[in-house]
């Protein structure tokens, strides 16, 4: 077996998050703001996208090199047809002992279960706000709260629990659902609720150093009402900091990637659905695995493609964001998931 490849900071490869197609049925301001990703947006033609068979490879690599969790993302990855084959095809890699998925929910209530047979482990459901005003003008195509909140149901009763569930928050949007969203998540059992600070991912949506919650502001706020206590990580890199409900009735989890940057421990490398791996969630420019496949290279070849990049990562933006990195180039978040 390969060595575990280890980046130009120490930082060891743990995780593979895995974007299957660039579409997405919602147009959320803060994702894919409709004045960009309008009807005559050009997304990439089926024959662009990594086939089935060439997701598998590249994970199977991954896995050589020390990857044992997998996460599925878009766009929306639910638009994929027959997830469930590809889902099928990844719990079977050696090495891999959690493959997930991360959806706006919109389609996980006919979903689920047949994603749970095919062996899919977790499921993160992006709900910005119980309130359908609020979330249909976020979406921007209407789509109400109820049929997300039956999604999570159905992924509750098919065993993808425990769900987590994401909300990114922006101040003079959303700010005034936190205590609504955790009133309601914390009274569901085996659900989790994670705040995500408004991250400048991309160069589309507007993004603002002062329209940031920060996560020591969102946790006073929920603690002012529900008394909070921290909790230890569940293991090494993760992302969310844990606070637990003193009271016993289960924890949030606050994502603070501006005002409390983790770059330091992270292990998380990325595919976008045409096959480009990026090290970084604010990267430019990936580098092309879906040309080494197609050009007939070696699995040996492949691993050592692989490697060399992290090895020589030495990603870390938000450690050293300001007002004005937010200006440089970066790919979108439909195109590389969250």
């Amino acid at each position: 077996m390969p060595t575990q490849p280890v980046d130009l900071l120490g930082r060891r490869l743990r995780d593979l998050r895995i974007s299957v197609t660039d579409r997405c049925n919602f147009r959320c301001t803060y994702c894919m703001p409709r004045e960009v990703f309008g009807k005559d947006f050009v997304f990439m033609e089926r024959a662009a996208l990594l086939t089935f068979e060439e997701i598998e490879r590249i994970a199977t690599a991954f896995a050589a090199q020390g990857v044992e969790k997998l996460r599925l993302t878009g766009g929306e990855p639910l638009l994929r047809r027959d997830l469930e084959t590809l889902v099928s095809k990844l719990v079977a890699i050696d090495g891999i002992r959690d493959v997930a998925l991360t959806t706006n929910g919109a389609l996980l209530a006919r979903k689920a279960q047949s994603l749970a047979d095919a062996g899919l482990t977790r499921v993160t459901v992006s709900l910005d706000s119980l309130d359908d005003e609020t979330f249909m003008s976020l979406n921007d195509v209407g789509f109400p709260v109820d049929r997300v909140l039956e999604g999570i149901d159905a992924a509750l009763a098919a065993g993808l629990g425990p769900v987590k569930v994401n909300m990114v928050v922006k101040r003079g949007v959303n700010e005034q659902d936190i205590l609504p969203m955790a009133r309601y998540f914390r009274e569901r059992p085996q659900t989790v609720l994670r705040f995500i600070e408004f991250m400048d991912v991309g160069t589309t949506n507007g993004w603002q150093l002062e329209d940031v919650v920060s996560a020591a502001e969102i946790v006073e706020r929920i603690g002012a009402e529900f008394p909070l206590e921290p909790a230890d990580p569940l293991y090494p890199g993760e992302v969310a900091n844990r606070f637990r409900y003193r009271d016993g009735a289960g924890e949030i989890g606050v994502i603070a990637s501006v005002t409390q940057p983790f770059c330091g421990g992270c292990t998380r490398a990325r595919i976008s659905a045409e096959g480009r791996l990026y090290t970084c969630l604010f990267a430019a420019r990936g580098h092309d695995l879906r040309e080494l496949i197609r050009n007939g290279a070696t699995d040996a070849e492949l691993l050592d493609a692989i490697g060399g990049v992290w090895r020589r990562r030495s990603d870390r933006y938000s450690e050293i964001r300001t007002a004005d990195t937010p200006a440089r180039e970066r790919v979108e978040m439909s195109h590389i998931g969250g």
